[in-house]
C-alpha cells in the first residue's frame, strides 16, 4: 500500500498522518510434476479441478509461459532464476535460491514435495521442509529419500498418499510461518501427476469409462473449450494433427480402449487429487486470514510425458506394487493444441499452464488471459520485487551468476513488461531459442527449424527453407548462449544434422 496522506484541518493547520507500511505479501509457489498445458480444466480439461479452477476465475492465466521441458532442470530454473547449466545443474553452485535470498530478507521460507537436486533443501535456505530427495516416489509408501527438517522420515500409514502428506506438512508450515510473524514463502512441489499412476480405487473409478470416446474426440474437444474460454486463438494456435505413429483411437481393440480408459482414468484421478489438495491448501490460507494478501503461483515442471514404463498391468492402480505409465497417445491429449511432449523444445515440451491469484495485488481484470510470454527463470526476480529483497553478486562465499529472469509484477499490475530478448532452451540433445515471435527449434539433434509464433504457435508451417538467414542467425545465437552462458560441454552442443529423418517416437 502506498502511503496514504489524511489531511485534517484543524486550527487553520494541515495534520499529515501516514498510514502503516505495507506488510509484504505470502508467496506461494505450486509446481505440479508432468502436467499438459491442457490437463487443467481452466486450460480446456474435462478433468475436475475446481480450486484451480477457481484461482483463474478470480486471477490470471499466461498462454505462453515456459519451463524447460524436464524436472530437474526446471527446478533449477525455478529456483534461481537461470538456466540450468548456467546454475551448474543439480548442484546450483553457481547461484542461489529463492529461499536463500528471502530468508536473508525476513521471510519464513518452507518447501514441501519433490526436490529431485543436489544437497537438501534445508541446505539450501529452507527453513522447514517436508517430502522426497527423489525424481519420482510411490504414492502409497513413499520411498527412502523422505525428510523432514532435513532428518530421514517414515511414518508411512495405510492411508498414506503423497500429495496428501505434502499439503498436510504445507498447511503446518503455514502455521509456523504466521506464528513467527513473518511473511511466508512456500514452495510446494508436488509429485503429481507423475507415473506411477497410483489413485485410490473411489477416486480412479469416478473417472472408468470416461475416456473410452478415445485421444482423438477428446483433444479436440478440449481444443474447442481452449477457444471458447478465450485461452488461445484459433488463428494464432492451429489444431495439431494426431502423429501417424499414435494410432488413431477407432483401430484398436476393445481390450486395447479399455486399457487406455483405465490408464487416463487414474491420470485424471491424480490430477483432480491435487487440485483438492491445493483446495485444502486455500482454505486453510482463507481460514487463517491470510488469503488476501498471498500470491499463488500455480506452472507445470514440463509437459505431458510420452514413455511407456508400465509394470504390473494385471494389478490395479491402488495397490502399492504398481507401476502404470500412460505413453504417446494420451501425452498428446494432454499437450493440447501443440506438438510434441517432455524433453521436447517444441511447444508441446515447454508449454506450461501459469496461474496467477493475488486478491490484494493482482490489477488485471478477474479470469483474464495474458499472451505475454514468461518463463520459470522469472520466478526469483518476481519474489524479489514481490519481497522487496536484492538479487546478490556472491552467496554462501561463491559467485553468483548474473539473474536471467525478469519480474512479472508489471504483468501482474495489468501493463506490458518490456519482453525477454531471447530465451533459450535445452535439454539433452534437443534445443530451442525463441526472439521476440520467432523461434528455432531441434528435436534430437535433427535439422533446425523455424517457426513463426505470431501466427503459428503449434509450429506446424517450418520457415527455416523460406528464411534461411535468419534461421542461421538464431541457430548460431542459441550455440554462443549454450557455451557462454549457460556452459554446457561440447559434446551437448555440436552442430545439428543438416538431413536425415526426423525423430519418431514408436509404439511397443
Amino acid at each position: 500500500m502506498n502511503l496514504r496522506l489524511l489531511t485534517l484541518m484543524a486550527a487553520g493547520l494541515a495534520l499529515v498522518v501516514p498510514s502503516p507500511a505495507a506488510e509484504r505479501p505470502n508467496i506461494v509457489l505450486i509446481m505440479a510434476d508432468d502436467l499438459g498445458f491442457s490437463d487443467l480444466g481452466c486450460y480446456g480439461s474435462e478433468i475436475e479441478t475446481p480450486n484451480l479452477d477457481a484461482l483463474a476465475a478470480g486471477g490470471l492465466r499466461f498462454n505462453q509461459f515456459y519451463n524447460t521441458a524436464k524436472c530437474h532442470s526446471s527446478r533449477v530454473a525455478l529456483l534461481t532464476g537461470l538456466y540450468c547449466g548456467q546454475a551448474g545443474n543439480e548442484s546450483m553452485k553457481r547461484g542461489a535460491t529463492i529461499a536463500e535470498v528471502l530468508r536473508e530478507a525476513g521471510y519464513f521460507t518452507a518447501m514441501s514435495g519433490k526436490w529431485h537436486l543436489e544437497a537438501e533443501p534445508t541446505d539450501r535456505g529452507f527453513e522447514r521442509d517436508f517430502g522426497h530427495l527423489s525424481g519420482a516416489t510411490n504414492y502409497f509408501e513413499g520411498d527412502k529419500t523422505f525428510r523432514l527438517n532435513g532428518k530421514p522420515w517414515a511414518e508411512f500409514g495405510d492411508d498414506f498418499y503423497t500429495t496428501e502428506a505434502d499439503t498436510d506438512f504445507a498447511m503446518r508450515f503455514v502455521d509456523e510461518g504466521l506464528a513467527a510473524e513473518k511473511p511466508l514463502f512456500l514452495y510446494l512441489a508436488y509429485n503429481a501427476p507423475h507415473y506411477p499412476l497410483q489413485a485410490r480405487e473411489a477416486d480412479v473409478m469416478k473417472y472408468r469409462g470416461k475416456y473410452k470416446a478415445g485421444w482423438d474426440v477428446l483433444r479436440k474437444a478440449r481444443y474447442e473449450k481452449q477457444l471458447a474460454s478465450g485461452l488461445l486463438d484459433a488463428k494464432t494456435a492451429k489444431f495439431s494433427p494426431r502423429p501417424d505413429y499414435i494410432p488413431a483411437w477407432d483401430t484398436l481393440s476393445e481390450e486395447e480402449k479399455d486399457w487406455e480408459d483405465f490408464r487416463m482414468a487414474t491420470f485424471a484421478a491424480m490430477v483432480e487429487v491435487l487440485d483438492r489438495n491445493i483446495g485444502r491448501l486455500v482454505a486453510h490460507l482463507r481460514e487463517k486470514g491470510a488469503l488476501e494478501n498471498t500470491v499463488f503461483l500455480f506452472c507445470s515442471d514440463n509437459g505431458a510425458c510420452p514413455f511407456e514404463r508400465t509394470k504390473g498391468k494385471d494389478k490395479m492402480p491402488w495397490d502399492p506394487s504398481t507401476h502404470w505409465t500412460y505413453d504417446t497417445g494420451w501425452a498428446h491429449v494432454g499437450n493440447t493444441p501443440f506438438r510434441w511432449y517432455k524433453q521436447q523444445q517444441h511447444e508441446g515440451g515447454i508449454s506450461s499452464p501459469l496461474i496467477v491469484h493475488w486478491p490484494a495485488g493482482l490489477k488485471t481484470t478477474p479470469g483474464s488471459v495474458t499472451p505475454q510470454p514468461g518463463h520459470l527463470v522469472d520466478f526469483m526476480a518476481t519474489c524479489l520485487d514481490l519481497g522487496g529483497a536484492k538479487y546478490p553478486e556472491t552467496f554462501g562465499g561463491r559467485a553468483v551468476d548474473p539473474l536471467q529472469g525478469l519480474s512479472l509484477l508489471p504483468i501482474f499490475q495489468g501493463e506490458t513488461r518490456e519482453p525477454h530478448d531471447t530465451l533459450y532452451f535445452h535439454f539433452s540433445d534437443s534445443r530451442a531459442l525463441r526472439q521476440g515471435d520467432w523461434k528455432v527449434v531441434s528435436v534430437r539433434s535433427g535439422p533446425w527449424e523455424l517457426y513463426n509464433l505470431a501466427n503459428d504457435r503449434s509450429e506446424l508451417i517450418d520457415l527455416a527453407a523460406k528464411e534461411p538467414d535468419r534461421a542461421t542467425s538464431m541457430a548460431a545465437l542459441w550455440q554462443e548462449m549454450a557455451e557462454k552462458t549457460d556452459r554446457l560441454p561440447e559434446n551437448q552442443r555440436k552442430p545439428v544434422k543438416d538431413t536425415g529423418k526426423p525423430f519418431r517416437y514408436r509404439q511397443p
